[in-house]
């Protein structure tokens, strides 16, 4: 058996055993998410909440907003609190300004420290004590804690209104007046984060922790790590060493000892025939550069009601475009024009692999871009009108505002978006088909890219695995199958097969050779990958066991990362191979550039806050936006930038590229990132994790921490690195203009 068809077997292997795992763990977690009471009531049978309360509660939520208005277990944006932190350091507070009443002082904070200690020891068995009868579904408290809930509801009914008493808690916290009119609205949404907070300080059945892991970190009611906690991450720490050093010695035994092949004299891509459908693909990466400058636009003005909360630069911009609506569109975006520049890629290259043009495709092409247009301009509407409190709750759902992260759009443009990606995976896939049976050197490679293709058009579906009703822990799981495994894994997967289909035809790189390293690297990735899943949900109301596994094999992720200088030099190096090759210098340095910040941002920023314990204290906080933004943009935003430039140099391969455009564009998008980073998320980022070890979760996420001048200083130390950031965009996007609008017909020894 050759060595491609050993490592097909090992890669199908791997897809079973790791999804089977994920699924268990799934199950697991469904079966151990900390319940919803039918009732909540107190000693004296006072009813506080009941089921419907906390359910309608999780959707008048969503319907603001959701995640991107503070977070929930620290999972959303990071201007505002995370109210289940906020909500149980608020009741607890409550609770032991009562207790220190009945001994004459007016606050806690004025009674003695032993005195302090002495209530604290009193309180914390209140909290942990798990009072929920499953056999009758309710949940009992004391009178004291009951009186407590109510005190923290009466503060959320005042902060989601227009009442001028806690009007500058809503300025820092970026919310507009009157957030939620109704007020029967706002005690739902009290009882939803009474509950999410309960889960996170009583303690599981059987167990010494809460349904969160004792997550987040709140001293006051005993919520410090668990030992697994510490146990797991220095497993990870050995995992990823073992890793590494598995991987050095393939390198060494394997990739290191191939000769270089012989580049040919002239480029075998020219001239390349152009179909039908591939020419009509170039509106796909029009619309990626206006995506682009769109979304950094919002971006700024996300970033910058951090600073004054409710207004743009004096204008009262929240009125007509609130911080949730803003930030709900800037990572939407994100996600869109990044994947619009993979399927552009997929549409253009699948009938030069494939070798044909399969009939109707050119008006297949035409039908995907209106139907990604129509969903864009429907569920950004259907947004505006629920965080705007223009539409029904049950309406919201659907047409509205979902309320998770990255997931936003409503479930019925979530729907048609599916539907769009499957009909593109049909698009390619029929385009592809004939170099998969064609069992050529190549083949491998396009079945690869096949199954990247239906990967991407059939794992969006996992977001279509819950509804309205379900709990919070349920719909984490499968959100983050969509954010974790399609958006950074399978179109990681369909870009490697595809540079290195590309390569195989400029004759830089042996087939065989091209095939073992795109499957080993498949290999290495879904093995980390899939199970790694599970670092997003220590604390979504997962068992130890789902930590650990997740700890483990999330380490794996970082260990293809070690290497990535390797990859970087050999990007490089063909780069130069040949005097034709200067043709395509500025996509491969789009790929070197996602090779450093492969290292940077998806590694070591990365792997800062991958571990349990380092999570544990870090979840929510800026040095999260600080990974993300080097590991979406960086990694998966360049690797976009430089497939669609592929595409360009093929549609317009008659045009003389003014390679000055690119130069600035590639350097101000990377130095601009750099700078967005260095300058004000990582400072920042830095002194939260300082603050939570000190002072603990809920003042780091409070308005008294994030208000303070040096903050705000750090915040307005964006400024820089945000405009050359976006000149970057704007000259990428007058870039691709140009080839149209001003085109300049290349010379024969230009070719």
């Amino acid at each position: 058996m050759n060595t491609a068809k050993k490592l097909w077997l090992w890669l199908a292997t791997v897809i079973v055993v790791c999804f089977a795992v994920l699924l268990w763990l799934g199950s697991d977690l469904s079966r151990t998410a900390p319940p919803i009471p039918d009732r909540v009531v107190t000693d004296s049978g006072k009813l506080l909440y009941t089921k419907a309360d906390i359910q309608t509660g999780q959707k008048v939520w969503q319907s603001v907003g959701g995640m991107e208005l503070g977070s929930i277990w620290g999972h959303g944006a990071m201007v505002a609190p995370d109210w289940s932190a906020d909500w149980l350091h608020r009741e607890a507070t409550a609770m032991l300004d009562a207790s220190a009443r009945e001994r004459g002082a007016d606050k806690y904070e004025e009674l003695s420290a032993a005195d302090q200690a002495a209530l604290q020891a009193e309180l914390q068995p209140r909290f942990r004590a798990n009072r929920y009868d499953p056999a009758t579904g309710v949940l009992t408290l004391s009178d004291a804690r009951g009186d407590a809930v109510q005190e923290v509801s009466r503060h959320y009914d005042s902060l989601f209104s227009d009442d001028p008493a806690t009007h500058a808690l809503r300025v820092s916290y970026a919310m507009r007046e009157n957030t939620i009119p109704d007020s029967a609205r706002r005690q739902t949404i009290s009882a939803f984060f009474f509950w999410t907070s309960w889960a996170a300080a009583t303690d599981r059945p059987g167990t010494n922790s809460s349904y969160t892991n004792n997550w987040p970190y709140e001293p006051l009611v005993g919520n410090t790590p668990l030992s697994g906690t510490f146990l797991w991450s220095l497993f990870s720490i050995l995992f990823m060493i073992a890793g590494i050093a598995v991987l050095v010695w393939h390198y060494a035994g394997w990739l290191s000892k191939e000769e270089p092949v012989k580049p040919p004299a002239k480029n075998p891509m020219r001239p390349l025939f152009l179909t039908p459908s591939m020419k009509v693909t170039a509106k796909y990466f029009w619309l990626v550069a206006t995506l682009m400058l769109l979304q950094i636009g919002l971006g700024a003005v996300t970033s910058h009601y951090q600073l004054e909360g409710q207004n743009f630069y004096g204008l009262p911009l929240s009125d007509w475009l609130p911080y949730s609506l803003t930030r709900s569109w800037h990572t939407q975006l994100a996600v869109l024009w990044i994947a619009t520049a993979w399927l552009g890629t997929g549409l253009f290259f699948a009938p030069v692999i494939g070798g044909a043009e399969p009939r109707f495709q050119r008006l297949g092409v035409h039908v995907l871009f209106i139907a990604l247009i129509l969903i864009i301009i429907g569920a950004f509407t259907g947004q505006w009108f629920a965080v705007m409190q223009k539409m029904s709750p049950g309406a919201n759902f659907w047409f509205g505002h979902q309320g998770w992260e990255y997931v936003d759009i409503g479930r019925f443009w979530q729907a048609i978006l599916f539907l769009g990606l499957v009909f593109w995976l049909v698009l390619v896939g029929r385009a592809l088909w004939p170099a998969i049976r064609r069992r050529d050197d190549l083949s491998s490679i396009a079945g690869l890219l096949f199954l990247a293709t239906l990967a991407i058009g059939l794992f969006y579906g996992a977001g279509l695995m819950y509804n309205e009703h379900s709990s919070l822990s349920t719909v984490e799981y499968w959100r983050w199958w969509v954010v974790h495994l399609w958006v950074e894994g399978f179109f990681e997967v369909f870009a490697v097969a595809v540079v290195s289909f590309l390569f195989v035809r400029f004759g830089l790189v042996r087939s065989a050779s091209a095939t073992i390293n795109v499957l080993f690297a498949t290999i290495v990735f879904l093995l980390g990958g899939v199970i790694g899943t599970y670092h997003h949900l220590y604390f979504v109301g997962t068992t130890m066991a789902g930590v650990a596994l997740g700890a483990s094999f999330s380490a794996l992720e970082v260990v293809p990362l070690a290497l990535i200088g390797m990859e970087a030099w050999d990007n490089w190096r063909h780069t130069n191979a040949i005097p034709w090759m200067a043709r395509y210098r500025w996509p491969i340095r789009f790929f070197l550039a996602v090779s450093f910040w492969n290292l940077v941002g998806a590694g070591l920023l990365g792997f800062l806050i991958n571990m349990p314990i380092a999570l544990y204290y870090t979840q929510g906080l800026i040095l999260t936006p600080l990974h993300a933004h080097t590991a979406l943009f960086g990694v998966y935003g360049m690797l976009g930038i430089g497939l669609m430039l592929f595409c360009l140099r093929g549609l317009r391969s008659e045009v003389q590229w003014n390679e000055n455009w690119l130069f600035a564009s590639f350097w101000c998008l990377n130095i601009g990132l750099a700078l967005m980073g260095l300058l004000s998320l990582l400072p920042i980022g830095m002194l939260q994790f300082q603050s939570v070890l000190e002072q603990g979760y809920a003042y780091t996420r409070s308005a008294e921490f994030m208000d303070q001048s040096f903050i705000h200083f750090l915040v307005w130390m964006r400024t820089p690195g945000d405009i050359v950031f976006a000149c970057g965009a704007l000259l990428l996007a007058v870039f691709v203009a140009r080839l149209w609008l001003k085109p300049k017909r290349e010379t024969e020894e230009n070719s």
